[in-house]
């Protein structure tokens, strides 16, 4: 025998590395050093801070994975990847530096894998981080054939005087929600079993959609926040805190940024949420408490700003084509959220 056989192809493995090399090139920053291929990835910090401060940060993509691989669309899902990653790392006020991805899989499929990193890259090059290397792992008898499962890490950089821990937060700020793209990359499970335990299939088009089919919409990828919140900072606007609103909603998140005895008063009618999450409520029966506490419900990003500036921010985004939406403010309270349906 030998590994071929074991259904591990290792000349498989080498010709899809030579096949992403100029996708992996086209998201490199003057920082990098050297090439694709080595044991590690060399990345040499940028120079001007006084106290620079490493921000780290890893997710995957969930089960969303499962619609992708339904309906054999890799394009748009490595987008999602670096999206759960990097804006994680932005709501410190970090600016991300490098991404890694792992991906493995039961058989290599050049050409499906291929997709996937050229959204890895994609959304390295929205959030302006290099991919500076990563995995591949080919796992015969683990996954099954066409399956293949994804994990991405990333370092960013702020100066330790700026970062956004909570202490700079103040009760009358104004809470700013950033317009999200629709589900991003959480609530997957509930969505999935909805469409399988119902008429539905991934083709279906529901009139609310306005004629696209549920799997193009919920293949939507999470919108990365990165470059305008940091073009943001960097143009002076002062902001207090940020949440990247992922599993569990803004009840779950929207809290973390926030500094000791605050909550957040939040008004639900201030904002549009998209049609997506109405066809989930009404086609699963899922009470609003539970949609709320699931789903990011169409805010996918919020800002913690003093009052005196909320127009001028709205402004600024809005000219950057992110709707913002003024969604509550910070009070005096116990570390919750004031105005969530139960």
């Amino acid at each position: 025998m030998d590994y071929r056989q074991a259904g591990v192809d290792v000349e498989a493995g080498r010709a899809f590395v030579d096949k992403i090399r100029n996708l992996v090139a086209s998201t490199h920053r003057r920082e990098v050093l050297g090439g694709l291929g080595g044991f590690s990835g060399l990345f040499q910090l940028p120079s001007g801070l006084k106290e620079p401060v490493l921000v780290s940060g890893t997710d995957g993509v969930g089960t969303k994975l499962k619609i992708a691989q339904a309906i054999n669309r890799h394009d748009t899902i490595g987008i999602d990847l670096v999206a759960m990653c990097a804006n994680d790392v932005l709501t410190s006020g970090a600016e991300p530096l490098f991404f890694l991805d792992y991906l493995a899989t039961g058989k290599l499929n050049s050409e499906q894998l291929t997709q996937v990193v050229a959204g890895i890259a994609e959304g390295c090059r929205q959030s302006g981080c290099a991919l500076l290397g990563g995995e591949t792992a080919e796992m015969p008898g683990f996954y099954q054939l066409g399956e293949y499962d994804l994990a991405g890490f990333c370092v960013g950089i702020v100066e330790k005087s700026q970062i956004l821990d909570g202490s700079k937060v103040q009760v009358g700020d104004v809470a700013l929600g950033l317009a999200s793209l629709g589900v991003h990359s959480n609530g997957f499970s509930l969505v999935r079993k909805i469409v399988s335990s119902s008429a539905f299939n991934w083709d279906t088009c529901p009139e609310i959609l306005g004629g696209k089919s549920l799997g193009e919409v919920l293949l939507t990828p999470t919108q990365i926040y990165v470059k305008p919140v940091l073009e943001a900072l960097r143009a002076g606007l002062d902001i207090h805190g940020m949440a990247h609103i992922t599993g569990g909603g803004l009840p779950e998140n929207l809290p973390r940024c926030l500094g000791e005895n605050q909550s957040v008063q939040i008004s639900t009618n201030r904002w549009v949420i998209p049609p997506i999450f109405k066809w989930i409520a009404e086609a699963g029966e899922v009470a609003l408490g539970v949609m709320f506490n699931t789903f990011n419900m169409g805010i996918g990003f919020v800002l913690l700003v003093p009052p005196e500036q909320a127009e001028q921010t709205i402004t600024w985004f809005a000219s950057r084509n992110i709707d913002a939406y003024s969604i509550g403010e910070v009070i005096t309270g116990t570390g919750n959220l004031v105005g969530i349906p139960d």
